[in-house]
């Protein structure tokens, strides 16, 4: 068996079309543009890179791009300053502040000034609290993106039993629970799970986000399983490094009904479904309906 693979790039773009199409409807019918501000403190290259390509995407599926780069020294109370008055604008309604922050900034703090209704990324603790107990809310972006290409691929994802390897609250955590809300039967495994080979040969869906390089072989993935790797690894090749995943992709892919290949499987999504999610929050925002397609 040669698994299919599930194409994120491709994904992505026909979820950024219809992004795309919808805010061109609501600047036609009702006068609005959705605008998302990202705020980025110090200048890690990483996160100059990602900012800079939300910021591009934004633009181009015609929604509004505010980005603020402070300093690396930033006072806390100027960040929350700043938060609350992007709170308090009507124009802003998706709000991402670009993780990680330098050290003398709490992050909990941070993320819970922003307003949970414009909190685009779903780390707030009020989204966290919404989402586990099955209420309408706010997304992570990386899960979000998971759950759409695994709807695409199958259907209907009722009866499936799923195992989420890593238990973070970024990835392992709303992964889990927009499963359960798909009716999945769901095993949420780690680095303390026995025999983690066996609970993982029983999955029909494999969530890898644990961030080991190739830490799953082939050999752990029941045949025709979905596997989905959100692993982001560098490892060295010669003088060089290059990108790997969670799973180790050859041995996966020969056993595997459908994969995710890194890069190009998972990580185009996130932009992608952050820019859903400022959509979705403008609607929500104006009282009209929500985009289909591209919420949980």
């Amino acid at each position: 068996m040669t698994a299919q693979v599930i194409d994120g790039k491709a994904f992505a773009a026909r979820v950024r079309a219809q992004v795309g199409e919808h805010v061109g409807r609501l600047k036609a019918e009702h006068g609005l543009v959705p605008g998302l501000a990202v705020v980025l403190v110090g200048e890690d290259p990483a996160s100059q890179v990602y900012v800079r390509s939300k910021g591009k995407q934004t633009v181009e599926v015609g929604m509004k791009s505010v980005e603020h780069r402070l300093e690396v020294d930033t006072s806390e109370a100027d960040l929350l300053a700043l938060i609350e008055a992007l709170n308090a604008d009507a124009s802003i309604h998706g709000i991402l502040v670009q993780l990680p922050l330098p050290k003398h900034l709490n992050e909990e703090l941070v993320i819970g000034s922003i307003d949970p209704a414009k909190d685009v990324d779903g780390f707030h603790i009020s989204n966290v609290g919404l989402l586990g107990t099955g209420q309408k809310s706010m997304v992570p972006c990386t899960p979000l993106g998971c759950l759409m290409m695994l709807r695409d691929h199958h259907g209907s994802l009722s009866g499936m039993d799923a195992v989420v390897i890593g238990r973070s609250n970024i990835v392992g955590k709303p992964m889990a629970q927009l499963l359960l809300g798909d009716s999945c039967t769901v095993t949420i495994a780690h680095s303390r799970t026995k025999d983690l080979a066996d609970v993982v040969r029983r999955a029909d869906i494999v969530v890898a986000a644990v961030g080991r390089p190739e830490m799953v072989p082939g050999d752990w993935i029941k045949p025709g399983a979905t596997v989905i790797d959100v692993g982001i690894n560098r490892v060295p090749n010669g003088e060089k490094t290059r990108l790997v995943g969670d799973v180790d992709y050859d041995s996966c892919a020969a056993v595997a009904g459908a994969i995710t290949p890194v890069p190009g499987g998972v990580g185009p999504m996130t932009i992608a479904c952050l820019l859903a999610n400022t959509l979705t929050a403008c609607c929500r925002a104006n009282g009209l309906p929500e985009p289909e397609g591209l919420t949980a």
